[in-house]
């Protein structure tokens, strides 16, 4: 598919990365705002590779999105910068005519910034030198030509600044292998982890190239362990992986927001367990997933990671939940079913605290103690 193609009409996995962009950009401005407005900054989103902000459907893209949500608040009307780059012409000047149509754009404080450049060395040298505004980076290019570690990392340098980078897992997959590219390989994953992940690839099965290719890229952007890195995987109608959409932030409380807000776009939940992707032939798979019990799977977890400690639901959910799939509401339902079992000693008891239909709720502040081993 051609990048014209591309934006004859949205694909449902268009419309599924634009909401979960959207509204994280709607959560991340709510929780910014304040420090923001403190310290007397403004707060920016930055598209690099923004399109033409219309399908040809009429269905609306990222931009409009996010420019709609501003003009309804009145701090993001007054604080929010918003700079839409692409260097396809045709679709910035699409771009701007579309935010000229609309009356109600001319109500924020700062007009949109539209540039028309060539993503690459010379921008993340800008991002580099420049100490940026709280910011929201959408990097979502055709393909992988201009994105780097460096660019990547150069935008995640200032306080408040998070990414969202649509990662095209499938065609990278391909690309790793090819000689005539390897230069950009080299710059998206480093050049020392490329050369082991093509040496891992070489004679592997596609199933394992692909896991390998997102593990790789989520290690490469987090090589200092500083940052929460969360991936939500795209399929095709056929069931193959095409991209990941993956977060990057300096905060565990943006980690948590954008949890739960792919949790909701993922296309299975397992006893509400998200399977972090969206998978449109997934309808022909839930028989399947009444085969899967994770619920069981986190209290078996937490009752070996937690034997002979006391906490709260909150403190245990926030030490144990980075890196795994589960979600709070998930490490509630697992406390109920082992509060039930008689498998742990929960403070307010169930006979207590107040239910929701047949079951008792399990608040964030109810102290849970977990047997030693062996008792």
């Amino acid at each position: 598919m051609s990048t014209d193609e591309f934006y004859d009409e949205q694909t449902d996995q268009s419309a599924v990365k634009s909401a979960i962009v959207s509204k994280y950009f709607w959560a991340w401005a709510k929780a910014i705002i304040p420090t923001a407005k403190r310290y007397r900054k403004n707060i920016a989103y930055i598209d690099l590779f923004c399109g033409p902000g219309v399908y040809d459907d009429g269905s609306r893209s990222t931009p409009l999105l996010v420019l709609e949500r501003a003009v309804g608040d009145d701090d993001l009307r007054d604080m929010l910068v918003t700079i839409f780059n692409d260097a396809n012409s045709e679709y910035i000047q699409s771009l701007a005519t579309e935010i000229e149509r609309n009356p109600d754009f001319k109500s924020l404080k700062n007009p949109p910034l539209i540039l028309n450049l060539q993503v690459g060395e010379d921008l993340a040298d800008y991002f580099e030198n420049h100490d940026l505004i709280p910011a929201l980076f959408f990097i979502d290019p055709w393909g992988y030509r201009g994105v780097s570690l460096r660019l990547v990392n150069a935008a995640m340098r200032c306080w408040g600044c998070d990414c969202i980078l649509f990662f095209n897992s499938r065609r990278i997959k391909i690309s790793l292998t090819n000689p005539r590219v390897a230069e950009h390989m080299d710059v998206l994953f480093g050049k020392e982890r490329a050369y082991r992940l093509r040496s891992e690839m070489d004679g592997a099965p596609s199933q394992y190239k692909e896991a390998a290719v997102i593990e790789a890229m989520c290690h490469a952007l987090n090589e200092n362990g500083d940052l929460f890195v969360l991936p939500f995987c795209f399929r095709n109608a056929n069931g193959t992986i095409s991209h990941h959409l993956i977060f990057l932030s300096k905060h565990i409380l943006g980690y948590e927001i954008m949890k739960e807000i792919m949790a909701r776009q993922s296309s299975t939940m397992a006893q509400g367990v998200p399977n972090f992707e969206y998978n449109p032939a997934c309808e022909t798979q839930h028989i399947l997933m009444e085969y899967t019990r994770p619920i069981e799977d986190l209290a078996a977890m937490l009752q070996q990671d937690f034997a002979g400690k006391t906490l709260k639901m909150v403190d245990l959910y926030h030490s144990h939940h980075v890196g795994k799939p589960f979600i709070k509401a998930n490490y509630k339902d697992a406390l109920i079913r082992l509060e039930q079992e008689n498998k742990i000693i929960a403070n307010p008891p169930k006979e207590k605290r107040k239910k929701r239909g047949s079951k008792p709720t399990f608040a964030d502040d109810v102290a849970v103690t977990f047997p030693k081993r062996g008792e």
